[in-house]
């Protein structure tokens, strides 16, 4: 099992200037971060990469698709293009950064309804553009670990099974699952269970409290949760994803309105310790 700490705390576009941080960040103990990729280029990542490498932090990656004229499911063959293409853009930045995981909600606009639930027509377009995106990302050596969202951000896929029985129709080995323990408090009506029935597709975790503060202060079951991941075997990347308000764009997104913890640290710190002992506990 790896920590990792992902960067949406702070910023989307990590850079030389976030050196200090992310030194403390490896002196805590993590063994790597979660790089958000919104711009830029390979090159960048690139280089992101190689400090990344002289501090000794391990990486994976991040991103969103909150532009509609990127839909991936879109009834405009152009606007699905343009996702795929997106996609194809930000798996290569991941490659350049040394990430071999992607994740995120990276099957829909975040933030966009249609005001029904997903139609048939909408998840054969998704099969059709995710089949395309693993495909690039097979060649890259990049699984992308699909999310499922709340209701109140997205409405393609919403519960584990949901997203996992979509990852199993869109049948490509660089497409699976993340399991976020935020959403699946919203969501599941046994998160736990939905970790445990569904965990063969799920490539990436996401250690997130119900508030989107610091882990193990609110009312997610962790013990259950970390014996669970356990128990399935997943021997991977527990990333913890927590949320502030310094990123107004992020903010507004993540529908965050006022600060969930007394400092950043508090966070990456105390969540530190959460996810040790929480592991070194479980049976």
């Amino acid at each position: 099992m790896k920590i990792g700490m992902c960067m949406f705390l702070w910023t989307t576009a990590v850079s030389k200037t976030h050196e200090p941080l992310l030194r403390d960040i490896k002196a805590t103990g993590f063994d790597g971060v979660e790089i958000p990729i919104f711009t830029g280029t390979p090159d960048d990542y690139r280089k992101l990469g190689d400090l990344l490498d002289r501090i000794g932090l391990e990486r994976t990656a991040v991103s969103a698709m909150g532009d509609p004229s990127m839909n991936l499911i879109s009834t405009d063959a152009a606007t699905r293009k343009a996702g795929v293409d997106y996609m194809k853009w930000a798996v290569d930045c991941a490659d350049a950064l040394g990430a071999r995981t992607l994740s995120g909600p990276l099957h829909s606009t975040l933030g966009a309804f249609s005001g029904t639930g997903p139609t048939a027509a909408e998840k054969k377009r998704s099969v059709a553009s995710q089949r395309a995106i693993g495909d690039h990302a097979g060649k890259r050596n990049v699984t992308i670990g699909l999310e499922a969202l709340n209701r109140f951000e997205c409405y393609l896929v919403n519960t584990m099974e949901d997203l996992s029985e979509h990852i199993d129709v869109i049948d490509r080995p660089h497409i699976k699952a993340m399991y976020d323990t935020f959403h699946a408090n919203i969501e599941e009506a046994d998160p736990v269970g939905a970790y445990t029935k569904h965990c063969g597709n799920v490539v990436h975790i996401h250690i997130s409290e119900n508030d989107r503060g610091v882990p193990g202060r609110g009312n997610i079951p962790w013990q259950e949760t970390f014996s669970a991941i356990r128990k399935s075997g997943y021997d991977d990347w527990l990333t913890i994803e927590a949320f502030g308000r310094s990123l107004k764009d992020l903010a507004a997104a993540t529908k965050v309105w006022r600060d969930f913890s007394e400092t950043p640290e508090a966070v990456y710190r105390e969540g530190y310790k959460h996810i040790k002992n929480g592991w070194r506990k479980a049976v």
